[in-house]
């Protein structure tokens, strides 16, 4: 990347071999405790999952290692967050688009099943989360003898859609804004099919962040989508022919389903398409926007999905 993102304490970057040779990019960061936290005391008796980030469309790994590494890492929790193909530090794929939706998951899988010991929590953002969602509906369960193979991905511990594209893609979010906000529909169109949040400081502000996030943050986020994202994830005209995901059974994984009040990108009706189809209920936070690991009031997500962690981890999967 020719706009480097740098480490911060505790965290390094390595480079995961996938069956095709190429490397793909991942920053981790190990859990830690500081057990003079009393609330602290209670995860000493519990082995917590570890927490696999994927990001969307024109972010990479760092979009995670800002804020989220460190807060989750600081509960314990051993924190690893993947560049797709093309994107990133990862190497590019010899196509015009980093890939497909099922070749994106099956790279996750591949680093799950070579490096991650336990049965990890896949977090996805945005596009992200769709690749989470094609994860889960090729993945192995004991639970559901008849659905398990050995060719399927890895069981996991359970799965978080964060501002998650729904399971049938964005054609229908971008239909709806069409004849409900005709202007807003244009704004998207061009921020993010014509790249001009690239160019556009206001148009990457209003597409990503909150208004109150200051412009230096939003520029320096703005080089670093721009930089990251060196072809596009995937061909979004193949990828919605492709949709929508596989079902699975209502209690195939633990999902928590999070949205921003102030979405730019996904709206209401998408977050609860994505929530009926798993059959869980979905949180919107008030207060932040569709990037809400960067947004100013980053911390607002980060307490709900910990608070959904702990809790998960006090019950135990189902």
């Amino acid at each position: 990347m020719q706009v480097p993102f740098e480490l911060k304490e505790g965290q390094n970057r390595i480079f995961h071999q996938l069956l095709s040779g190429l490397n793909m990019e991942v920053i981790y960061q190990k859990g830690i405790l500081n057990l003079k936290d009393p609330k602290n005391v209670d995860t000493l008796r519990t082995e917590k999952p570890p927490l696999v980030f994927i990001h969307g469309s024109f972010h990479a790994a760092w979009c995670w290692a800002v804020h989220w590494l460190p807060f989750f890492s600081g509960f314990g929790y051993d924190c690893y967050a993947v560049s797709l193909l093309g994107q990133g530090e990862s190497d590019a794929s010899s196509g015009p688009v980093a890939g497909t939706l099922q070749t994106h998951a099956m790279d996750v899988a591949n680093f799950v099943e070579k490096e991650i010991k336990l049965p990890p929590v896949l977090v996805g953002h945005s596009f992200g989360g769709l690749i989470v969602q094609s994860y889960i509906s090729n993945m192995r369960n004991p639970r559901f003898s008849d659905i398990g193979s050995t060719n399927m991905h890895p069981e996991l511990a359970g799965a978080i859609l964060v501002c998650s594209v729904p399971p049938s893609g964005n054609s229908g979010l971008v239909w709806r804004y069409l004849f409900s906000k005709p202007i807003a529909a244009f704004k998207v169109t061009m921020s993010l099919a014509a790249k001009a949040f690239a160019t556009s400081l206001p148009l990457c502000k209003e597409t990503f962040f909150s208004n109150e996030m200051d412009d230096h943050l939003v520029r320096r986020y703005q080089e670093l989508m721009k930089d990251s994202s060196r072809m596009p994830l995937f061909d979004l005209k193949k990828l919605n022919e492709s949709l929508p995901v596989p079902s699975v059974p209502k209690s195939f994984v633990d999902i928590l389903i999070v949205g921003a009040n102030n979405d730019f990108i996904v709206d209401d009706e998408g977050l609860n398409e994505t929530a009926s189809f798993y059959g869980v209920s979905p949180v919107s936070i008030e207060g932040v926007a569709h990037d809400m690991m960067l947004d100013c009031s980053w911390e607002k997500g980060a307490q709900v999905i910990l608070s959904w962690l702990n809790n998960f981890n006090k019950q135990g999967s189902r």
